[in-house]
């Protein structure tokens, strides 16, 4: 391989790395808050089912949705009045708004966080794999919209395949393996 080709290589990965899309806080999301030079300002909050965090001075603050440099920059602005040059960070620190689900016939059945894209065939791999009673040719995905995907997966398509028949999931989605 030449030095170019490298380059060229490394240059692509790293402009698809950046091209990510930002994370949004969710629900049940924990958040360290600080502002500089101001620890009792400084808190550690989960964000509630309702999509606020409270904050000591600042009461309820909407944060579900927002990437954190945007609740930095909310933040900030409420503190203004009352702090001299405020300088806010805002860091993700456990993430519990990005779940899938995984039911039936595996090993492990239950929640798994979606901090990375996920396939169905990864999901079921990380549930500890199928059960000797578990319908390989019946997977079914139900997406966080409720709606069934149309055709049934096949463990054994899945595994043979280049990922055509191996669904990505998106937060909420359950894989059912009857």
């Amino acid at each position: 391989m030449t030095k170019s080709a490298v380059s060229t290589t490394a240059l692509t990965e790293t402009r698809s790395a950046t091209t990510a899309t930002p994370y949004t806080i969710g629900s049940g999301d924990v958040l360290n808050v600080q502002v500089w030079k101001e620890k009792d300002l400084s808190q550690t909050v989960v964000v509630r089912p309702d999509g606020k965090i409270s904050l000591p001075l600042l009461g309820d603050l909407q944060v579900i949705g927002k990437e954190p440099s945007q609740v930095e920059e909310i933040v900030q602005t409420r503190l203004q009045s009352m702090v001299v040059e405020p300088r806010v960070t805002v860091t993700v620190t456990e993430i519990h708004s990005r779940m899938v689900y995984i039911t039936g016939e595996v090993a492990r059945p239950g929640a798994y966080p979606l901090n990375t894209p996920i396939t169905v065939l990864q999901l079921i791999a990380q549930a500890g794999g199928l059960t000797e009673f578990a319908s390989r040719k019946k997977i079914q995905v139900i997406r966080a919209n409720n709606k069934r995907d149309e055709q049934l997966l096949s463990y054994k398509a899945m595994t043979q395949s280049k990922g055509g028949s191996n669904l990505t999931l998106n937060p909420g989605d359950t894989v059912v393996i009857p």
